[in-house]
Order: structure tokens, then C-alpha cells, then sequence
């Protein structure tokens, strides 16, 4: 049984080592491990299938859908817009700006790429203009990408309720306070750091605020973002009042992005809708055999036993529950720095689920503390998805970019882990509130 372990997790690494998908290394490491067992194959077919008959992926597909719809459309102009209009006039506020933006579009899209993709083409070479140094500037808009893991609708959130089977309405509630957390955290700190980072222009241009007072832009700029801005409205209104469930507000919310893209904005035609349909088809693929193979892998090493060798093992290295939560934090972010956000869900969240269960640690603070780990490991050298995006944006070295991302990710990032990991109140207070205690549980 050892062996066979030992096999299917030899195997997994040698197939990360070469550069083989990640899909397809979960299922080489299955196979080694069944045949070094000499079991049948017939495990990973009846497996990979309840893995993706799920009533969750269909919500999946939707808000992929939803999200790629307004990548396609103007909407990042109008969210920078609105963002300045509100936050502009601060010192750094022009960086502000992006944190800001980065926030709402996130929080629409529900994930970090289509964030880097719109906002650093229309803000670098805008902020460079005005004296601010380019690799700042991208560094900024790389660490706040994440922030749609952690405001709702999220990806991460309804493929971690997926696999710990845990109430999706409950999971979107629970990240929204460290979300915003960290969004401020970002905000302190580019106040105090942000001077260091700009060059004197002498023809320094006018902000690009627009013509007019305060509060008129303010009042255009919001005027122009709401149609936009109530996407979430009508997920959170349509969930939380119990108007539909979370897979009918992923529909809802693509019949809404339709309608505004076509009939308000009138950007969306059938060239951006194939776009938007060519892009959600190839995540939702990547996604089904990430989460499909992910599954068969994560359920042979659990079925030898593997899970619970490892909760032994760690219970048996730390007497108390703070180093044991330390200690998968630990092993969450490190895991960040070698795979993408989604394979460690599925990978890791199963293994650490009996160890955590052992220490009565609620679910949906785990969800949160996971959730949190997976948006770190995005910013997280070696192997962090923004920066190398982020570079490719914006023409600036990879390196030029890691020194100014490790201050958000150690002063602000880091700091946020811990407290979402050792105050349950932070991720758990806000769902007890709203669904009540028999949908979070006892925290």
C-alpha cells in the first residue's frame, strides 16, 4: 500500500517536473499507483464521472461565462472611470485607482486573469505618463488581481464547495471581509511606499479627470459603471433572498450581462459573444479534467490511507492547533508556488480535510483560510500566473516586478492569512449572521 503511495506520487512529480498538464499527470499518477497495487482501471472512469456530475459546475459554467462576457465588452474604462472618480484625488490615488478597479472587475469576472488582461493595458502606459515607474504600477495591479477569489461570485469558492461540500452561499459570504481587508491593506500601503516609485515628469498632464466638479464626474462616472455594477447586486439579492439558488444566479447573471452588453453598452456583438463563448468553452474543458483526474487522484491516495498518514503525521509533529494550522498554511503556500490555484484545491483540500475535522476547525473558515493560500500562491514566485501575465502585459521584466509584489504579499498578504486563520469571526461572522448558525456551524 506504501508503494503504491509512493508510486502515484514519484509519478506526480516527474510529470510536473516535464512539463506534462496537469490533467494528465493526476491520471499517469492514479495509474502507477493502481498497477503497482495490480487493481483494475475501472475506479478512475466510475470516479472522473461523480467528480464532474455536479450540481455546482453548472453555477461554474455560468459565472465563467458571465465573466468572460464583460472581459469582451468596454466595461474596464468604465470601471477605471468610476474608480477615479472616487479615489483619484489621494496621494497614490492614481495607483488607487487600479486597486480599486481591480476589486469591482474582480469581483465581477470572478477571477484574476481577465483582471491583469483589461487593467494593465489601459493603465500603465497612462500612469507612466504621469511619473509613475511602469513595474510599479503592474506589480500593484498583479497583487490586487486575486482579489476575485475572495469577492463574490467566486471560481475558487464553488470548486472548494465542490469537493468539501459546504454551502455556496455561506463560502461567498465568508471571504468578503478578508477580501476587503486585504484591499485596504493594499490601500495603506501604497500611500506610504508609492512616492519611491515615481519619476519627476516636467509636462505632467492633467489627472484625466474629466471637465466639470467632483461630484458631477462622480455622478457620471457611477451613472455609467451601475448597469455593470449590478451584476453582483442581482446575484446577492437573487441568493441571499432566496429568490434563487447559486446555479439559477449564474444563469440570471449571463441573461443580465447579455442584455446590458447588447441593448446598454452595445459593445457586445456576435464577434465578442464568440469570443466570450470560445473562452468560457476552454476553461470549463481545462476545469472538467482538472477537477475530473484531480478527483480519481486525490480519492486513490485517500482510499491507501494517504490522508490519514498525513493528519497522523502532523498532529504527531505539533501539540497544539495554532502550529497545526500554521503548519498547513505553510504547506498551502508552498504548494502555491509550484501549481495553479484550482489543482490545489482539488488536491490539497481532501487531504487536510481530516485534520481539520480532528481539530474541529468550522469548514467555512477553512474554506476561507484556503481560499486565501490559493490567491497568495497567484502573486507567489516561483511559479506565480499574474507575474508572468502581468510581464507579458506590460513589457516589464519578470524580475523588475517580484521586489515591490513581495512587499504587498509579506506586509499585507501574509498578515491577512493569519488573521483569517486564528480570528474564525472574520470569515465566519458574516454568513452566521445572514443564513444563521445551521449553515456555517459552531466557530
Amino acid at each position: 500500500m506504501e508503494f503504491a503511495i509512493i508510486a502515484a506520487l514519484l509519478m506526480f512529480l516527474v510529470g510536473l517536473t516535464i512539463g506534462l498538464p496537469l490533467g494528465w499527470v493526476f491520471l499517469v499518477g492514479t495509474i502507477s499507483g493502481l498497477f503497482a497495487l495490480g487493481d483494475s482501471l475501472n475506479f478512475m472512469s466510475s470516479t472522473f464521472y461523480h467528480a464532474i456530475n455536479n450540481y455546482v459546475l453548472m453555477a461554474v459554467v455560468f459565472f465563467v461565462f458571465a465573466g468572460s462576457l464583460i472581459s469582451v465588452t468596454s466595461l474596464a474604462d468604465r470601471i477605471v472611470r468610476f474608480s477615479h472618480a472616487i479615489v483619484g484625488r489621494v496621494r497614490g490615488g492614481l495607483v488607487l485607482v487600479g486597486i480599486v478597479a481591480s476589486v469591482i472587475f474582480s469581483a465581477l469576472t470572478g477571477s484574476s486573469l481577465p483582471c491583469i488582461s483589461a487593467l494593465i493595458p489601459l493603465l500603465v502606459p497612462r500612469l507612466e505618463k504621469l511619473g509613475y515607474k511602469k513595474a510599479y504600477t503592474t506589480a500593484v495591479l498583479c497583487s490586487s488581481s486575486f482579489l476575485g477569489y475572495l469577492i463574490p461570485p467566486s471560481v475558487p469558492a464553488l470548486i472548494y464547495c465542490m469537493v468539501a461540500q459546504q454551502s455556496v452561499a455561506a463560502l461567498f459570504l465568508a471571504t468578503i471581509i478578508p477580501g476587503l481587508i486585504l484591499a485596504l491593506g493594499y490601500a495603506v500601503l501604497n500611500y506610504f511606499i508609492c512616492p519611491r516609485y515615481m519619476i519627476p515628469v516636467e509636462d505632467r498632464e492633467a489627472e484625466e479627470v474629466p471637465s466639470g466638479s467632483r461630484l458631477r464626474e462622480l455622478r457620471a462616472a457611477t451613472w455609467s459603471a451601475l448597469p455593470a455594477l449590478g451584476v453582483p447586486v442581482v446575484i446577492f439579492v437573487g441568493i441571499y433572498g432566496g429568490i434563487f439558488t447559486p446555479n439559477e444566479a449564474g444563469a440570471v447573471a449571463v441573461v443580465y450581462c447579455l442584455l446590458v452588453g447588447f441593448f446598454l453598452y452595445r459593445d457586445l456583438n456576435r464577434k465578442t459573444l464568440k469570443e466570450a463563448l470560445h473562452s468560457t468553452v476552454l476553461t470549463q474543458g481545462m476545469l472538467g479534467l482538472l477537477l475530473g483526474a484531480g478527483t480519481v487522484f486525490t480519492r486513490f491516495l485517500i482510499r491507501q490511507g494517504a490522508a490519514q498518514a498525513f493528519a497522523g503525521m502532523v498532529l504527531g509533529m505539533f501539540e497544539s492547533k495554532s502550529l497545526v494550522l500554521l503548519s498547513v498554511n505553510v504547506f498551502l503556500l508552498i504548494l502555491g508556488m509550484f501549481i495553479d490555484g484550482i489543482p490545489i484545491l482539488i488536491l490539497a483540500v481532501p487531504m487536510i480535510l481530516p485534520l481539520m475535522v480532528e481539530l474541529n476547525v468550522n469548514l467555512v473558515q477553512l474554506g476561507a483560510i484556503v481560499i486565501v493560500n490559493v490567491g497568495l500562491g497567484v502573486v507567489t514566485p516561483p511559479y506565480a500566473i499574474s507575474i508572468f501575465v502581468g510581464s507579458r502585459l506590460s513589457g516589464v521584466p519578470y524580475e523588475e516586478l517580484v521586489k515591490p509584489m513581495m512587499l504587498f504579499l509579506f506586509l499585507v498578504g501574509i498578515p491577512v492569512l493569519l488573521l483569517t486563520t486564528y480570528i474564525p469571526a472574520l470569515s465566519c461572522w458574516l454568513p452566521t449572521v445572514v443564513l444563521g448558525q445551521r449553515f456555517v456551524g459552531l466557530w
